[in-house]
């Protein structure tokens, strides 16, 4: 698409800069995922991601990076744009002071799933609420696993690549042959973003046998994103748990506020979400389907498990929009897009 309001690109320098003016959502930082576009209008201190698939469909993946007040004119220069080159925009993302900027548009809005977080100041892994995770992080440790993060530079280096790819390969073979690994709306070890993530290693043996990554976050709720897992399928129970914990602490000690858990899709789904817009009614039986139905899809359930027996104190709705009503091409482009088929 070709953004004749702004023919200068953004670097990824530039695009971080202005995620660290204005970025507020905790997934924000995926705008600087490889293969993301960026939209830009003049005169605007900002910008929008977004993915092109097929000649007809645009993918936006949040909303719009810049002051409150340039909002509605970031997003109407995007459809602008969009409707000059017969494309039709699908928003995908949006937390929900952006879900009603778009139902504004006219878009239809549909719950997707929900994000969760953790306030960092007091919280603690005590109590009998937190029992079934200590004896998870306890049982990796009594395993001889140990936790490290291995700083940017070292990521580089020969042989902490290597067992870091290795990991890679053995997760993806362990979710079956026909499984692709998900894209656009996770996260990624390499990219622009790199530099700017923090990441952990676990090692038993002699060998690391998993990593967690973590991004920032920005704005009224900055810390970081747990971001993205990868475990060898033979790594000692507990191991993600103690990687996680430990991280954990060692934001708290930094005098981190807040650890946001991520985005996930089908999960916490309640019909008075979307009351501020037009909704789609069968999207939403859909939705409820594959909240039920769909481990194939996406391991959901597994996910929200994993997320709510830290206990996040705050869980929070997370919506799709679609320009024009929703239609079969942009779901289907959309799953196609994620690679969720």
């Amino acid at each position: 698409m070709t953004t004749r309001q702004a023919p200068s690109a953004l670097t990824d320098d530039e695009a971080y800069a202005l995620l660290r003016r204005h970025a507020g959502h905790s997934s924000a930082f995926l705008a600087l995922n490889e293969g993301n576009r960026r939209f830009r209008a003049d005169g605007v201190d900002g910008f929008v991601p977004y993915r092109e698939a097929g000649r007809r469909h645009l993918f936006q993946l949040g909303g719009p990076v810049c002051a409150p007040a340039d909002r509605e004119r970031l997003l109407t220069a995007l459809l602008d744009e969009a409707g000059r080159a017969g494309r039709r925009v699908t928003a995908v993302q949006l937390g929900r002071e952006a879900a009603e900027l778009h139902a504004r548009h006219g878009f239809t809005v549909n719950q997707f799933g929900a994000s969760f977080s953790i306030a960092l100041d007091g919280y603690g892994l005590g109590g009998q609420r937190m029992v079934k995770v200590r004896n998870m992080v306890n049982r990796a440790r009594r395993e001889g696993v140990t936790v490290t993060e291995v700083l940017a530079e070292q990521r580089r280096t020969p042989d902490v690549a290597r067992a870091l790819d290795a990991i890679d390969r053995a997760w993806l073979r362990g979710k079956g042959r026909h499984v692709k690994e998900l894209d656009f709306l996770i996260g990624e070890r390499g990219g622009p973003g790199a530099p700017h993530r923090r990441l952990f290693t676990a090692r038993h043996d002699g060998r690391t046998v998993a990593y967690v990554s973590y991004s920032p976050v920005f704005g009224a709720r900055a810390g970081w994103l747990y971001d993205l897992t990868r475990r060898l399928p033979d790594a000692p129970p507990g191991t993600v748990e103690l990687v996680f914990a430990t991280a954990l602490q060692r934001f708290q000690e930094e005098g981190c506020g807040w650890l946001h858990l991520g985005f996930t899709p089908f999960v916490q789904l309640r019909p008075e979400a979307c009351a501020f817009g037009p909704t789609s009614s069968v999207l939403r039986r859909a939705l409820e389907l594959l909240a039920a139905k769909g481990q194939a899809v996406y391991p959901a359930a597994t996910q929200e498990s994993f997320k709510l027996k830290w206990r996040p104190q705050v869980i929070e709705p997370e919506y799709l929009a679609f320009q024009h009503g929703v239609s079969a091409g942009a779901v289907w482009r959309l799953m196609r897009l994620t690679k969720a088929v």
